[in-house]
């Protein structure tokens, strides 16, 4: 190996087996690890979403968990994503906390919910010991768990990026309100967010998948008890509008949404519900684009196809919500 060369620059693939799915990770210079994920031999994926569920099966947790499962089943599901705030109120106390099995290990026991888990961390996550998270130890406690800052997945018909958002959000650092965060890792954060903004949008420029997915904790468009993020709204919305991303998936506010884009094709669907929801806790002064909102509990399901997505939404009974469906050929003519 020629002198000189360190690890951002080198050209050496990092090729990591994790067996019990046949994923494979592979991590090219500096840019976002990258991880495939196989698609159905017919070309279809499918997959739920769920996010902010971390209570020890409290507030309907594993009442949806028993939702999921069914839902899984019934659409045999590729795997999941977790939106952030994965465990509450504080994220994990480290390696060895019994939150992690005891919020997601015994809770989403269902056969259809024994695939990969791909997850980011919220800022509730940021509030306890974020580093935990992110550790191999929880791996192999329970190997579903596939839970890092920002990375990419190749689905095949679809690449998902999921981003890091809670270090974009200046307010944690500037007017934490009583709460101390973990941000071990981060540095600076102006740097951080410059080199993460770089990786996305180079990753997002060479992607050539059919659908282009963006997952992030925080919201982009809300009407819930959040808001619109503005932080993301400046810094992240246009890098997604410039990449024509299909879909971006938060969690962050308590509640099941769908807000569609008046400039672009962007869908903006939060997935925040699967255990404390928010009643009644709504922005009515925002509510253009919007085409669905629900304050309870509940999660979302995908299903691609070459030409057609599906987005559905789910209540705590399993009742769908609220039903969506594109094609290819009418986002092309937008």
């Amino acid at each position: 190996m020629a002198a000189g060369l360190d690890n951002k620059n080198m050209a050496l693939c990092l090729v990591l087996m994790i067996s019990s799915f046949g994923l494979c990770l592979v991590s090219t210079h500096a840019e976002l690890r990258r991880f495939e994920q196989p698609a159905k031999t017919d070309g279809t994926l499918s997959f739920l979403v769920i996010g902010d569920w971390g209570r020890k099966g409290a507030f309907n947790q594993s009442e949806v968990a028993l939702q999921m499962g069914r839902v899984g089943e019934k659409l045999d599901i590729d795997f999941v994503v977790s939106t952030g705030d994965n465990f509450y109120d504080n994220g994990l106390t480290g390696e060895q906390d019994k939150a992690f099995e005891e919020s997601f290990t015994q809770i989403y026991t269902a056969k259809s919910l024994q695939k990969q888990w791909y997850s980011v961390l919220g800022n509730h996550d940021y509030r306890g010991n974020a580093e935990a998270q992110l550790s191999l130890h929880l791996r192999k406690i329970d190997s579903r768990w596939l839970c890092l800052r920002s990375f990419m997945v190749d689905a095949e018909l679809a690449e998902i990026f999921f981003v890091d958002t809670t270090p974009f959000v200046q307010s944690y650092f500037t007017d934490a309100e009583g709460h101390t965060y973990d941000w071990r890792g981060i540095g600076s954060p102006r740097a951080y967010i410059a080199n993460l903004i770089k990786d996305l949008k180079l990753a997002l420029s060479e992607s050539s998948a059919k659908w282009k997915i963006v997952v992030g904790h925080h919201s982009i468009r809300s009407i819930g008890h959040h808001g619109d993020t503005k932080e993301l709204v400046s810094k992240l919305l246009p890098i997604l509008k410039a990449n024509k991303v299909d879909f971006y998936m938060n969690g962050h506010d308590h509640c099941l949404e769908h807000i569609g884009d008046a400039e672009s094709p962007i869908q903006f669907l939060t997935s925040g519900a699967g255990s404390k929801a928010w009643r009644g806790d709504i922005k009515k002064q925002k509510t253009g684009g919007l085409k669905f909102f629900y304050d309870g509990q509940g999660f979302m399901s995908v299903q691609l196809t070459r030409d057609a997505a599906e987005i559905a939404f789910y209540d705590v009974s399993g009742n769908v919500l609220h039903r969506w469906t594109t094609t290819k050929l009418l986002y092309s003519s937008i």
